[in-house]
């Protein structure tokens, strides 16, 4: 971490303090014995045991039975709960995803086209720029989430594009896959960034052709993978309220779609120093599992002893550290095998590349596995898979270590012979199942074509091979809505009604279990959440129908969200 970003952390939180402690509130206390009656109690335990009758006794669950003999011990004192016919389950764990990302509406605008948003041309992007720079009149000009490939232009904005929305203040907008971004020309030059500036490592700076000499052209404004990270480090140095806001807006949302425990996967320093304090504070009660971006804290892991769980507060853990392997498919810089479907501005050949070199990928492994930290490594296209099977097995061979439990993000491309080794080798991956609907008329049709799209995310190859694995919607990538992950899981449809992949589909109640038990054991917290069994933490969500029998999943609502046995969210 730089000597800069350092003050500037410190800064925010010297500057926050006095309203953290303005605002903290303790935690609400849960009643000193609950029971919940009358309901279907999906358990996801074991043997997937569906019970009618829930005994609470303070933030633990204490038995699980029928209403009888529940309520036999109960006094005047308990607090009984009459579910009429509802279901109580599990909170929902997210698996990966960007807490609390998804908070950044309130202070940048939000680019997304349908079914996200409702942004679909080139003039409309920018005129919802111009009403944010109106809105807040100094500094960095944001917005996220546009997605070049359902602009009516068909094509990214430029710097000449953003430039229309000022030549005086810095304006950046991010891809809606996250790994790719576009400045305008008072950006470029904030940053430095000229035609003399080669790619960094790792990423790529997109240029309007070459000069006359033949000498590099001037960027056109798109930065990707590193180069774009660059401007994420601009774009999320905000000040502590900011933090704040951005973090009570996000905890509201996955409040209430019943996310008790959240994900903040490869959250850049600047906010991941902030999130174990506002958790301290409570200013957001859910469990958060962060993963570190291996980038920042490489030297530390590896040279200096410094282990991830240093930066655990309240109820923030740090499992792992996070290596983004490549990019993203949408924003064709996933590294494949075989080229795209469509050739990448003109170029057959072109198969993405990968963010971190293989040997780089073969030295950080090895490190981590030496040092016994957990790894998270993100991989979208086969050919990035490729490259961490290979640091996986090398890296097990050189430090053995059963537990070590590698996952990897997405696994978007994964062939069945991966899915194969990733059993061999223990590695658990966590899918993106909703790729499938907001995506995958275009993977079928553009990005890698009908063939390798029937299988994206698949599901149904992990179950035959036994490879454990989760579900996630990689917020603010998608909304966190959880019950699209369990009908895209059992239904494969894309937004057009096509089934890509019938073959892949698995049952609602594994679906479930991707989102509850089996992301929570991928996070080391299935001891303690993840399923209704005695003796865990009663992080609990109560659904207005039956997910296992509802015609369509997605129409359910929750009800009321539950931590550590306390109401934290109720639609009342």
């Amino acid at each position: 971490m730089s000597y800069r970003v350092g003050l500037l952390i410190l800064a925010a939180f010297l500057t926050g303090i006095y309203v953290l402690f303005a605002i903290a509130t303790r935690p609400p206390e849960p009643p000193e014995h609950q029971v919940f009656i009358n309901g279907h109690i999906l358990t996801l335990d074991a043997d997937n045991t569906i019970a009618e009758a829930l005994s609470v006794r303070g933030d633990r669950i204490e038995a699980v039975g029928t209403a009888e003999s529940l309520l036999a011990e109960a006094t005047d004192a308990t607090m009984v709960t009459d579910l009429r016919g509802r279901t109580l389950m599990p909170g929902i764990v997210d698996a990966h995803g960007h807490f609390p990302g998804s908070g950044q509406v309130v202070f940048s605008a939000n680019l997304n086209s349908p079914p996200m948003g409702t942004i679909e041309t080139m003039p409309q992007l920018i005129d919802a720029l111009k009403d944010y720079a109106q809105q807040r009149p100094d500094g960095w000009i944001r917005g996220f989430g546009y997605d070049d490939t359902l602009l009516a232009e068909g094509r990214h904005p430029t710097r000449y594009d953003l430039d229309q929305v000022s030549t005086e203040r810095p304006v950046a907008v991010l891809h809606t896959s996250g790994h790719l971004a576009a400045v305008n020309s008072v950006a470029l030059a904030e940053m430095g960034i000229t035609a003399a500036s080669a790619d960094p490592k790792g990423g790529h700076i997109q240029r309007f052709g070459q000069g006359e000499a033949g000498e590099p052209g001037e960027p056109n404004g798109v930065l990707e993978e590193t180069a774009a990270r660059l401007v994420m480090q601009e774009t999320l140095n905000i000040g502590a309220m900011d933090a704040i806001r951005m973090t009570t807006h996000a905890a509201r949302e996955y409040l209430e779609q019943g996310v008790t425990t959240a994900s903040a996967g490869g959250m850049p320093a600047m906010l991941a120093d902030l999130l174990g304090p506002l958790s301290r504070f409570n200013v957001y009660p859910q469990r958060v599992a962060l993963f570190p971006l291996m980038e920042e804290v490489e030297q530390q892991v590896l040279n200096e002893g410094w282990r991830p769980e240093s930066l655990a507060a309240g109820r923030m853990v740090v499992p792992r550290v996070k290596i983004i392997a490549d990019g993203s498919i949408q924003g064709f810089t996933g590294y494949l095998t075989e080229p795209y479907y469509t050739p990448f501005e003109g170029d057959a050949e072109y198969r993405g590349y990968p963010s971190v070199s293989r040997e780089d990928l073969f030295h950080q492994l090895e490190g981590l596995y030496r040092e016994r930290v957990q790894a998270a490594i993100h991989c979208n296209g086969d050919a990035s898979l490729d490259d961490t099977l290979d640091a996986i097995e090398a890296a097990q061979a050189a430090h053995p270590w059963p537990d070590a439990r590698p996952l990897i993000i997405h696994a978007q491309l994964a062939r069945e012979d991966q899915i194969a080794r990733m059993a061999e080798l223990g590695v658990t991956p966590s899918f993106f199942p909703s790729h499938t609907y907001y995506w995958g008329d275009r993977h079928a049709g553009m990005f890698v074509g009908p063939e390798r799209a029937q299988n994206l995310s698949p599901a149904q190859w992990a179950l035959d091979y036994g490879v454990r694995f989760s579900g996630h919607q990689d917020t603010p990538v998608t909304p966190m809505l959880p019950m699209q992950i369990v009908w895209s899981q059992t239904q494969r449809q894309t937004r057009s009604g096509e089934v890509l992949g019938p073959e892949q589909r698995i049952s609602r109640m594994q679906a479930l279990r991707s989102i509850t038990i089996d992301a929570a054991w991928q996070v080391f917290m299935d001891d303690q959440i993840g399923s209704i069994e005695p003796g865990k933490l009663a992080d609990l969500v109560v659904l207005s129908g039956d997910p296992l029998t509802e015609d369509d999943v997605r129409t359910l609502r929750v009800e009321n969200t539950y931590i550590g046995g306390a109401e934290v969210w109720s639609r009342r």
